[in-house]
């Protein structure tokens, strides 16, 4: 597994589930489409590595490294 924080640009990746963090938060996220099996593609990461932009589900998200690492993930 690896984390979303370790993603290169446009390379794709597949939900697998949520690994812990702030679950309220985790829940909007899930809500906005990040669920299990869901292929998105990171778009832009900041020079510094946070935040990091993603494509799912034809969405634009801009997630904290923080943030984005509460989800275990699968490279595509």
């Amino acid at each position: 597994m690896i984390k979303m924080s370790d993603l290169a640009v446009n390379q794709q990746a597949r939900v697998l589930a949520f690994a812990g963090g702030d679950t309220s938060y985790c829940q909007q996220l899930m809500a906005m489409g990040m669920l299990p099996n869901t292929v998105f593609t990171v778009l832009r990461v900041a020079p510094l590595g946070d935040p990091i932009e993603i494509d799912i589900r034809g969405m634009t998200l801009c997630l904290r490294k923080r943030e984005a690492n509460c989800f275990i993930i699968e490279a595509c």
